[in-house]
């Protein structure tokens, strides 16, 4: 089952996930809401959309803009909404 850790933590756990460009999109209730802290962070993607991210918060240690998703997917990425997925040192084990 895939999990996503991060400094010895699983943030996220789910034998759903949605693999788009080689990246494990998690559901939303998989992943520890606890452990996310709002961003104001936005990138573009031509095809998904518009990116928002949350930053990780994990025994004391902060991982900024860890967490992105697309709030509002564009019709060809819509497998992915209400899913999160992780980068910045954050380990994906499938």
């Amino acid at each position: 089952m895939p999990k996503a850790i991060w400094n010895g933590t699983v943030i996220a756990e789910s034998d759903d996930t949605v693999v788009v460009e080689r990246n494990h999109y998690f559901p939303r209730d998989s992943v520890r809401a606890d452990l996310l802290k709002p961003s104001a962070t936005t990138s573009v993607c031509g095809w998904k959309g518009t990116a928002s991210y949350y930053s990780l918060e994990v025994d004391g240690k902060t991982n900024a803009d860890a967490v992105w998703y697309y709030p509002e997917p564009k019709d060809a990425a819509k497998e992915i909404t209400d899913r999160l997925a992780f980068w910045k040192g954050v380990e994906v084990t499938a």
